[in-house]
């Protein structure tokens, strides 16, 4: 899929409160020029690449003992909700091992939900992958908050009408 380069990363990461552009984000792990050094990087540039339907970087992050026959084509014939954005919740990593709880944010037929999981990762042979999560009931904006869609209104005044 091609990206124009001054696209606001899909993952939502900032450097000085400063949105990254995809290109100096996520691009380089999508295209095998670099690899993500924490969990975090590793799950926000999975997130990307549901986004971006880059699938065969999801099978190459994701552990091999946890794929479970899942291929690039079967997540490319599956049916994509309109992503909106990406809350990372709490995340940590100790040796070998490390876990990112997150939110994505989607809309699905005009109705807004959200991905809750708390994400485990093993780091094998220098490399972070996804291994599996264990899923969580979505925690809604309260009324006055930003809205998950970046619109910049309350999400009372936006995705919760």
């Amino acid at each position: 899929m091609t990206t124009n380069p001054d696209t606001i990363c899909p993952c939502g990461n900032t450097k000085d409160d400063i949105a990254l552009s995809y290109t100096y984000c996520c691009k380089p792990f999508h295209k095998g020029l670099a690899l993500p050094s924490t969990p975090e990087i590793l799950m926000r540039s999975r997130y990307s690449a549901f986004v971006l339907k880059e699938y065969e970087y999801l099978i190459a992050t994701h552990h091999c003992d946890y794929l479970n026959g899942l291929t690039a084509q079967a997540l490319a014939q599956s049916e994509e909700p309109n992503w909106l954005s990406l809350d990372i919740l709490s995340t940590w990593s100790r040796g070998q091992s490390g876990e990112v709880c997150f939110q994505a944010w989607y809309q699905d037929g005009g109705e807004l939900d959200a991905i809750h999981e708390c994400s485990a990762f093993e780091f094998v042979d220098g490399r972070w992958f996804y291994t599996q999560g264990e899923q969580k009931a979505a925690i809604l904006p309260k009324r006055n908050e930003p809205c998950v869609c970046n619109s910049g209104k309350k999400f009372k005044q936006c995705c919760m009408r």
